[in-house]
Formats: C-alpha cells, structure tokens, sequence
C-alpha cells in the first residue's frame, strides 16, 4: 500500500533533486568564469595570483552540499519534514557558499 506524499514533502523532494542536478554545473560554471579572466589566466600560465582558498575547504563545502541533498532524499517523506527542509536549506547554502567561494577567490 503506497501513502501520498504530503505537499510541503514534495517541494522538498524536488528543492533537493534540483541542487543535486545543479551542483556540478554550478562548480563547472564557476570555474570557467574564473579561468576565462585575466586571474585565472595568469593562475594558469605563470603561477602567480592563484587561489587564496584552500582547496580542502573547497572540497568540504562540496561534500556538505552533496550529503546534505542525498539524506534529504534518503531520509523518510512522511516523518521529520523540518529534518528534511532543515538539511535542503543546508544543501542549498553549501552550494551556493561553494559557487560565491570559486568566483571570489578561487
């Protein structure tokens, strides 16, 4: 017997699903904007002017926005709906603090 997803359910569901799908074109984007300036270019060619990021809060930020969307979609539909929104919203910010990090400082 299947139960109906209630609606707020749902809309999680697809936030989630949306900034999984987005997340690496977001990094993919933010990278290609950053290596198409003169930074980027200079980065790549001589060495100079590269990331004042470290790489492992990168990479961390990434993870945290991957994590955060799959134990959004693994975790139950019915039960802890503020779980699930609660760990969307820190899918969402993690992605987003990643794409704003590369732009800026990358």
């Amino acid at each position: 017997m299947t139960t109906a997803q209630p609606p707020a359910s749902r809309l999680l569901t697809g936030w989630s699903v949306a900034g999984l799908v987005l997340l690496l074109p977001t990094v993919v984007l933010a990278w290609l904007a950053v290596l198409a300036g003169e930074r980027g270019s200079r980065c790549l060619t001589y060495g100079e002017q590269c990331s004042t990021i470290p790489g492992g809060l990168l990479y961390g930020m990434f993870c945290a926005a991957l994590a955060a969307g799959v134990a959004a979609l693994a975790w139950p539909r019915t039960l802890a709906v503020y779980a699930r929104a609660g760990a969307v919203v820190v899918q969402w910010g993690a992605q987003l603090t990643l794409g704003a990090m590369i732009l800026s400082g990358a």
